[in-house]
């Protein structure tokens, strides 16, 4: 099989997919983000040079570049490990053919290399060096200056998925490459060991000697090869049918009961969220959500801006509600079909959703009272925030949900795991936080304090008193969806 049909394979799965066909609005957003870093990078490598010469007039601006680019490395590797995923195609049906896995192999990594991370210092690198041309520095150097950084970009694309591989597959696996970043960043700083030095000698090195690129491009090979044999050895069929047996731990959920009719579907959603990696997140998440407050409330800079405290409030009181609540029904998505099948009512599905959000609520305003050490306005702030969320973002929310159309792999690595994520979730950030943002920050601006505190708060009790007709509304756009997300549900992302 050859590139070509690799490539046309690709396309039809692309273009034939779910992801094209039920999610356009991503696509034009993601689209709109690439062009705005475009246009960012090229404004940054044209404007680079005048704004060095203007500023460090007695310094060569290619010897500043040099001097941060131990930083830029850093970034782009951290940025590389949260954002950016090994290209995978759907290889099981071409290990049956008489195909060689090495031109597998080469195809994916390959597909890596065209990656948008590999491209986009290239906007600022390409015109930073037309710029050095401009200005009669030699042509072979800057070109070689110019190659060394694309091999060193693409080292560090490679060097990514060894990282990847070698990261434990939890919800903290990500504080390995955390905990290393900080210590090279350290050694630095306190100039134990000059990182920054070390790689602009040896980036200088090769622009004064071309004959010194030699050592990236080996460099790049070595990593090239690691991927290679790396892949190469699991590129099985059975490699991916293995399971991981572990002893279930039955818990008492017996206090659900408490919820009526909806209790049942409660207890799949907390053995859902205990049992798998990534819904197990959103429990994490719930310390993260309580301590955001500490960012705030001890800096004096904030005592003169009141009205972050109804954003903090609703952040705190409604982490969990907003970092599971997104995923509606979602979660739910690898056995949509068969749910679907039962004899069940929409209703009690919902509902369930709705008193596990409204519950989580209520217990994060209960942790959250501490924080009344830093004063009573504060603890106003939280529990009108917490009655918003209740009245008014649990049915924002779940009436989102009824547009979800992205599968969830519960069993992925839950840190920073972007699978699943469509336009509803970026757009749903806007009733969510921003609209109560906007109306605790106007009506303080206008009146007061308490008064933005008691509007937060009416707007929540109006949406608890007209919960039941709300639900109805909800209810009814669900089941207008049901047969386009059993649909998009049933095909992989």
């Amino acid at each position: 099989m050859t590139l070509k049909h690799f490539i046309n394979l690709e396309w039809k799965q692309y273009f034939r997919s779910s992801y094209w066909q039920k999610s356009m609005a991503i696509n034009i957003l993601l689209v709109f983000f690439a062009l705005y870093f475009i246009v960012s990078f090229l404004i940054l490598g044209i404007a680079l040079y005048p704004i060095l010469k203007d500023q460090f007039p007695d310094q060569d601006p290619l010897h500043i570049v040099n001097d941060y680019l131990f930083y830029w490395l850093i970034a782009d590797v951290l940025m590389r490990f949260f954002f950016q995923k090994l290209p995978v195609m759907s290889v099981k049906p071409l290990l049956i053919l008489p195909i060689k896995r090495g031109k597998i192999v080469n195809y994916v990594l390959g597909k890596s290399a065209l990656s948008f991370f590999n491209f986009l210092p290239m906007f600022a690198i390409i015109p930073f060096g037309i710029m050095l041309l401009i200005n009669d520095y030699s042509t072979a150097s800057v070109l070689v200056w110019m190659l060394s950084l694309l091999c060193i970009t693409l080292i560090i694309n490679f060097l990514n998925f060894i990282i990847e591989s070698f990261s434990s597959d939890t919800e903290l696996s990500f504080l390995p490459i955390i905990v290393l970043a900080g210590s090279l960043l350290a050694l630095n700083y306190f100039n134990i060991i000059s990182f920054a030095d070390l790689i602009s000698n040896g980036i200088t090195a090769i622009y004064n000697n071309p004959l010194f690129i030699v050592i990236p491009i080996l460099i790049l090979i070595g990593v090239y090869k690691v991927n290679f044999k790396m892949l190469y050895n699991k590129l099985f069929l059975d490699s991916s049918l293995k399971s991981n047996v572990k002893e279930v731990n039955s818990s008492n959920l017996e206090w659900t009961r408490k919820f009526g009719d909806s209790a049942p579907f409660m207890q799949l959603d907390l053995r859902l969220i205990w049992r798998n990696k990534r819904p197990r997140s959103s429990v994490f998440i719930l310390v993260i959500g309580l301590l955001y407050g500490l960012f705030f409330y001890p800096n004096p800079a904030y005592s003169d801006m009141p009205w972050i405290y109804g954003f903090v409030g609703v952040f705190v009181t409604g982490v969990f509600l907003i970092n599971f609540g997104q995923f509606v029904p979602a979660w739910d998505s690898g056995y949509y079909k068969m749910l679907m099948s039962q004899n069940i009512q929409y209703k009690q599905y919902l509902k369930s959703k709705f008193n596990l959000m409204a519950f989580s609520v209520v217990v994060m305003f209960v942790l959250s009272i501490p924080y009344v050490y830093f004063g009573w306005n504060i603890l106003l702030a939280h529990l009108a925030a917490a009655i918003y969320n209740i009245g008014v973002n649990t049915h924002v929310i779940l009436w989102g949900g009824s547009y979800n159309r992205k599968k969830i792999d519960l069993n992925q690595r839950a840190a920073f795991n972007y699978q699943g994520t469509g336009a509803v979730q970026w757009l749903i950030g806007i009733p969510l936080m921003l609209l109560p943002l906007a109306i605790f920050g106007i009506v303080s601006w206008i009146v007061n304090f308490e008064v933005a505190c008691l509007v937060l708060a009416l707007l929540g009790a109006v949406g608890v008193v007209f919960h039941q007709k709300l639900m109805k509304l909800i209810v009814e756009k669900y089941q207008v969806s049901k047969y386009k997300m059993i649909e998009a549900f049933g095909q992989d992302s």
